[in-house]
Protein backbone atom coordinates (compact mmCIF):
# COMPACT_ATOMS: atom_id res chain seq x y z
CA UNK A 1 0.00 0.00 0.00
CA UNK A 2 1.31 3.37 -0.88
CA UNK A 3 1.70 5.69 2.10
CA UNK A 4 0.40 9.19 1.87
CA UNK A 5 2.88 11.85 2.70
CA UNK A 6 1.91 15.11 4.42
CA UNK A 7 3.85 18.25 3.80
CA UNK A 8 5.05 20.20 6.86
CA UNK A 9 4.00 23.83 6.68
CA UNK A 10 6.10 26.01 9.01
CA UNK A 11 3.73 29.00 8.80
CA UNK A 12 0.82 27.05 10.24
CA UNK A 13 2.88 25.96 13.25
CA UNK A 14 3.90 29.51 13.95
CA UNK A 15 0.29 30.65 13.74
CA UNK A 16 -0.90 27.96 16.17
CA UNK A 17 1.84 28.84 18.61
CA UNK A 18 0.85 32.53 18.55
CA UNK A 19 -2.83 31.69 19.10
CA UNK A 20 -2.06 29.47 22.07
CA UNK A 21 0.13 32.15 23.61
CA UNK A 22 -2.63 34.72 23.19
CA UNK A 23 -5.18 32.52 24.97
CA UNK A 24 -2.99 32.13 28.04
CA UNK A 25 -1.98 35.81 28.28
CA UNK A 26 -3.58 38.28 30.74
CA UNK A 27 -6.34 40.54 29.46
CA UNK A 28 -7.03 42.68 32.61
CA UNK A 29 -6.87 46.48 32.69
CA UNK A 30 -5.79 48.92 35.39
CA UNK A 31 -8.93 50.25 37.06
CA UNK A 32 -7.20 52.08 39.89
CA UNK A 33 -8.32 55.55 41.01
CA UNK A 34 -6.34 58.63 41.98
CA UNK A 35 -6.10 57.29 45.54
CA UNK A 36 -4.47 54.02 44.46
CA UNK A 37 -1.09 53.28 45.99
CA UNK A 38 1.91 53.11 43.63
CA UNK A 39 3.47 49.86 42.38
CA UNK A 40 2.78 47.02 39.96
CA UNK A 41 0.74 43.87 40.35
CA UNK A 42 2.96 42.48 43.09
CA UNK A 43 2.75 45.73 45.06
CA UNK A 44 -1.04 45.87 44.67
CA UNK A 45 -1.40 42.35 46.05
CA UNK A 46 0.49 43.31 49.22
CA UNK A 47 -0.78 46.91 49.52
CA UNK A 48 -2.17 48.06 52.86
CA UNK A 49 -5.94 48.22 53.24
CA UNK A 50 -7.52 51.48 51.99
CA UNK A 51 -9.51 53.69 54.34
CA UNK A 52 -13.26 53.52 54.80
CA UNK A 53 -14.00 56.93 53.30
CA UNK A 54 -13.57 57.77 49.62
CA UNK A 55 -15.39 61.14 49.77
CA UNK A 56 -16.35 63.71 52.41
CA UNK A 57 -19.78 65.02 53.41
CA UNK A 58 -20.52 68.68 52.68
CA UNK A 59 -19.65 70.52 55.94
CA UNK A 60 -22.06 73.45 55.55
CA UNK A 61 -25.01 71.02 55.37
CA UNK A 62 -24.20 69.13 58.58
CA UNK A 63 -25.33 71.24 61.59
CA UNK A 64 -29.10 71.52 61.83
CA UNK A 65 -30.93 74.74 62.70
CA UNK A 66 -31.39 73.76 66.35
CA UNK A 67 -27.64 73.21 66.77
CA UNK A 68 -26.78 76.52 65.10
CA UNK A 69 -29.35 78.35 67.23
CA UNK A 70 -27.74 76.92 70.38
CA UNK A 71 -24.17 77.73 69.33
CA UNK A 72 -24.86 81.00 67.48
CA UNK A 73 -27.83 82.63 69.23
CA UNK A 74 -27.26 85.95 67.51
CA UNK A 75 -28.45 84.58 64.17
CA UNK A 76 -32.06 84.53 65.40
CA UNK A 77 -31.78 88.23 66.28
CA UNK A 78 -31.04 89.29 62.71
CA UNK A 79 -33.98 91.45 61.59
CA UNK A 80 -33.85 90.51 57.92
CA UNK A 81 -34.95 87.01 56.91
CA UNK A 82 -32.51 86.87 54.00
CA UNK A 83 -29.66 87.73 56.35
CA UNK A 84 -30.73 84.95 58.70
CA UNK A 85 -30.90 82.41 55.88
CA UNK A 86 -27.45 83.40 54.65
CA UNK A 87 -26.05 83.16 58.18
CA UNK A 88 -27.53 79.67 58.61
CA UNK A 89 -25.97 78.53 55.33
CA UNK A 90 -22.47 79.35 56.48
CA UNK A 91 -19.44 80.11 54.32
CA UNK A 92 -17.59 77.26 52.64
CA UNK A 93 -13.83 77.12 53.06
CA UNK A 94 -11.94 77.44 49.78
CA UNK A 95 -10.17 74.16 48.97
CA UNK A 96 -8.68 72.63 45.83
CA UNK A 97 -10.15 69.14 46.28
CA UNK A 98 -13.36 68.81 48.29
CA UNK A 99 -13.00 65.02 48.32
CA UNK A 100 -9.81 65.44 50.34
CA UNK A 101 -10.46 68.61 52.39
CA UNK A 102 -13.60 70.62 53.05
CA UNK A 103 -14.71 73.17 55.62
CA UNK A 104 -17.36 75.69 56.60
CA UNK A 105 -17.71 78.63 58.97
CA UNK A 106 -20.52 80.49 60.74
CA UNK A 107 -20.59 83.61 62.90
CA UNK A 108 -22.94 85.86 64.79
CA UNK A 109 -22.66 89.21 66.52
CA UNK A 110 -25.11 90.15 69.21
CA UNK A 111 -25.11 93.22 71.42
CA UNK A 112 -26.71 91.25 74.25
CA UNK A 113 -25.33 87.73 73.75
CA UNK A 114 -21.79 88.46 72.63
CA UNK A 115 -19.95 87.07 69.63
CA UNK A 116 -19.70 83.44 68.52
CA UNK A 117 -17.73 81.70 65.79
CA UNK A 118 -18.01 78.08 64.59
CA UNK A 119 -15.80 76.36 62.03
CA UNK A 120 -15.78 72.78 60.76
CA UNK A 121 -12.87 71.16 58.97
CA UNK A 122 -13.12 67.70 57.34
CA UNK A 123 -9.99 65.95 56.11
CA UNK A 124 -9.79 62.61 54.29
CA UNK A 125 -6.33 61.14 54.71
CA UNK A 126 -4.83 59.01 51.94
CA UNK A 127 -1.54 57.14 52.21
CA UNK A 128 0.46 56.87 49.02
CA UNK A 129 2.82 54.38 50.62
CA UNK A 130 1.84 50.83 49.62
CA UNK A 131 3.05 49.53 52.99
CA UNK A 132 1.07 52.06 55.08
CA UNK A 133 -2.72 51.98 55.31
CA UNK A 134 -4.87 55.08 55.07
CA UNK A 135 -5.99 54.54 58.68
CA UNK A 136 -2.39 54.33 59.90
CA UNK A 137 -1.55 57.54 58.11
CA UNK A 138 -4.64 59.21 59.63
CA UNK A 139 -3.52 58.06 63.08
CA UNK A 140 -0.20 59.83 62.52
CA UNK A 141 -1.96 63.03 61.44
CA UNK A 142 -4.20 62.88 64.52
CA UNK A 143 -1.16 62.33 66.78
CA UNK A 144 0.49 65.43 65.31
CA UNK A 145 -2.61 67.52 66.04
CA UNK A 146 -2.74 66.16 69.58
CA UNK A 147 0.92 66.98 70.14
CA UNK A 148 0.42 70.50 68.81
CA UNK A 149 -2.48 71.01 71.25
CA UNK A 150 -0.02 70.27 74.10
CA UNK A 151 -2.60 68.59 76.33
CA UNK A 152 -1.73 68.45 80.04
CA UNK A 153 -0.61 65.10 81.39
CA UNK A 154 -3.54 63.06 82.64
CA UNK A 155 -3.90 63.32 86.39
CA UNK A 156 -4.34 60.17 88.54
CA UNK A 157 -7.89 59.54 89.70
CA UNK A 158 -6.95 60.18 93.32
CA UNK A 159 -5.65 63.66 92.53
CA UNK A 160 -8.75 64.52 90.49
CA UNK A 161 -10.96 63.85 93.48
CA UNK A 162 -8.58 65.46 95.98
CA UNK A 163 -9.19 68.52 98.12
CA UNK A 164 -9.47 72.05 96.81
CA UNK A 165 -6.30 72.98 98.66
CA UNK A 166 -4.22 71.13 96.08
CA UNK A 167 -5.86 73.10 93.32
CA UNK A 168 -5.31 76.39 95.11
CA UNK A 169 -1.62 75.56 95.56
CA UNK A 170 -1.38 75.50 91.77
CA UNK A 171 -3.21 78.86 91.48
CA UNK A 172 -6.26 77.09 90.15
CA UNK A 173 -4.46 75.83 87.04
CA UNK A 174 -5.36 72.48 85.54
CA UNK A 175 -1.86 71.84 84.28
CA UNK A 176 -2.19 73.90 81.10
CA UNK A 177 0.22 76.55 79.88
CA UNK A 178 -0.08 80.25 80.48
CA UNK A 179 -0.01 82.79 77.75
CA UNK A 180 2.74 85.33 77.29
CA UNK A 181 0.89 87.89 79.39
CA UNK A 182 0.39 85.43 82.24
CA UNK A 183 -3.38 85.54 81.96
CA UNK A 184 -4.22 83.36 79.00
CA UNK A 185 -3.98 79.65 78.73
CA UNK A 186 -5.83 76.43 79.19
CA UNK A 187 -9.11 76.29 81.00
CA UNK A 188 -9.48 75.89 84.75
CA UNK A 189 -7.33 78.79 85.90
CA UNK A 190 -9.71 79.83 88.61
CA UNK A 191 -10.92 83.14 87.14
CA UNK A 192 -13.43 84.73 89.41
CA UNK A 193 -15.69 85.55 86.49
CA UNK A 194 -15.91 81.99 85.24
CA UNK A 195 -18.49 79.41 86.17
CA UNK A 196 -17.49 75.83 86.76
CA UNK A 197 -13.84 76.78 87.10
CA UNK A 198 -13.04 74.38 89.89
CA UNK A 199 -13.24 76.84 92.80
CA UNK A 200 -14.40 75.16 95.98
CA UNK A 201 -17.42 76.38 97.89
CA UNK A 202 -16.75 78.38 101.09
CA UNK A 203 -16.49 76.19 104.20
CA UNK A 204 -19.58 75.68 106.30
CA UNK A 205 -20.04 77.94 109.30
CA UNK A 206 -18.56 76.38 112.47
CA UNK A 207 -21.67 77.47 114.42
CA UNK A 208 -23.85 75.20 112.36
CA UNK A 209 -25.20 72.45 114.62
CA UNK A 210 -26.72 70.21 111.93
CA UNK A 211 -24.82 68.82 108.95
CA UNK A 212 -25.49 70.89 105.87
CA UNK A 213 -26.86 69.43 102.67
CA UNK A 214 -24.05 68.48 100.26
CA UNK A 215 -23.59 70.99 97.49
CA UNK A 216 -24.65 70.01 93.99
CA UNK A 217 -21.73 68.52 92.09
CA UNK A 218 -19.95 70.93 89.76
CA UNK A 219 -17.34 70.33 87.11
CA UNK A 220 -13.85 70.69 88.55
CA UNK A 221 -10.97 72.22 86.67
CA UNK A 222 -9.50 68.72 86.22
CA UNK A 223 -12.69 67.58 84.51
CA UNK A 224 -12.67 70.58 82.18
CA UNK A 225 -8.99 70.68 81.32
CA UNK A 226 -7.87 69.80 77.77
CA UNK A 227 -7.93 66.01 77.57
CA UNK A 228 -8.48 62.89 75.52
CA UNK A 229 -12.12 61.93 74.99
CA UNK A 230 -13.58 58.44 75.01
CA UNK A 231 -16.48 57.15 72.94
CA UNK A 232 -16.06 59.69 70.14
CA UNK A 233 -14.97 58.05 66.90
CA UNK A 234 -11.79 55.97 66.99
CA UNK A 235 -9.93 58.61 69.03
CA UNK A 236 -10.55 62.21 70.05
CA UNK A 237 -9.39 65.08 72.22
CA UNK A 238 -10.71 68.44 73.40
CA UNK A 239 -8.74 71.65 73.89
CA UNK A 240 -9.86 74.79 75.71
CA UNK A 241 -8.08 78.14 75.39
CA UNK A 242 -9.01 81.34 77.21
CA UNK A 243 -7.73 84.69 76.00
CA UNK A 244 -5.78 86.99 78.29
CA UNK A 245 -7.28 89.72 80.49
CA UNK A 246 -8.92 92.53 78.61
CA UNK A 247 -12.14 94.36 77.98
CA UNK A 248 -13.67 91.29 76.35
CA UNK A 249 -12.38 87.78 76.98
CA UNK A 250 -12.93 84.99 74.49
CA UNK A 251 -12.81 81.22 74.86
CA UNK A 252 -12.08 78.77 72.05
CA UNK A 253 -12.98 75.11 72.47
CA UNK A 254 -11.58 72.73 69.87
CA UNK A 255 -12.72 69.12 69.43
CA UNK A 256 -10.76 66.85 67.08
CA UNK A 257 -11.81 63.28 66.35
CA UNK A 258 -10.77 60.56 63.92
CA UNK A 259 -12.97 57.89 62.39
CA UNK A 260 -11.08 55.53 60.07
CA UNK A 261 -9.19 57.75 57.61
CA UNK A 262 -11.30 60.89 58.20
CA UNK A 263 -10.41 63.66 60.66
CA UNK A 264 -12.92 66.23 61.89
CA UNK A 265 -11.99 69.47 63.67
CA UNK A 266 -14.60 71.62 65.42
CA UNK A 267 -13.53 75.07 66.65
CA UNK A 268 -16.07 77.03 68.70
CA UNK A 269 -15.23 80.53 69.96
CA UNK A 270 -17.42 82.52 72.33
CA UNK A 271 -16.85 86.08 73.49
CA UNK A 272 -18.96 87.62 76.23
CA UNK A 273 -20.74 90.93 75.70
CA UNK A 274 -19.94 91.90 79.29
CA UNK A 275 -16.49 93.52 79.64
CA UNK A 276 -14.06 91.35 81.58
CA UNK A 277 -16.41 88.37 81.75
CA UNK A 278 -15.17 85.04 80.42
CA UNK A 279 -17.54 82.63 78.66
CA UNK A 280 -18.40 79.55 80.67
CA UNK A 281 -16.01 76.65 80.04
CA UNK A 282 -18.42 73.78 80.73
CA UNK A 283 -21.17 75.25 78.56
CA UNK A 284 -18.81 75.79 75.63
CA UNK A 285 -17.31 72.30 75.94
CA UNK A 286 -20.68 70.59 76.23
CA UNK A 287 -22.00 72.42 73.17
CA UNK A 288 -18.95 71.54 71.05
CA UNK A 289 -19.02 67.88 72.13
CA UNK A 290 -22.73 67.60 71.33
CA UNK A 291 -22.03 68.72 67.78
CA UNK A 292 -19.11 66.28 67.56
CA UNK A 293 -21.35 63.37 68.54
CA UNK A 294 -23.83 64.32 65.82
CA UNK A 295 -21.05 64.50 63.24
CA UNK A 296 -19.74 61.04 64.17
CA UNK A 297 -23.21 59.74 63.36
CA UNK A 298 -23.16 61.54 60.01
CA UNK A 299 -19.87 59.87 59.06
CA UNK A 300 -21.25 56.50 60.10
CA UNK A 301 -24.19 56.71 57.66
Amino acid sequence: MQRKSYAYVPGVAVLLTALLAGCTGGSGSDSGTGDAKPGGADASASAAKPGKYRTLPEPCAQPDRATLDAMLPGIQELPDERQREKAYEGTATATYDTDRRAGCGWKDDSAAGGTHRLTLDFERVVSYDAAVSDDARAEAVFAAKQEKADLPAAAPTSSVTGSADASESEDGKSGGKKGADGGAGKTGQGDGDEKGDGKSAPPASPSSSAPSEPAAPTASSAELQPRLLEGLGDEAFIDDELSGPGASRSRTVTVVFRTSNALVTIAYTAQSATPGEAPDSKESQDTAQELARKLVGKFGE
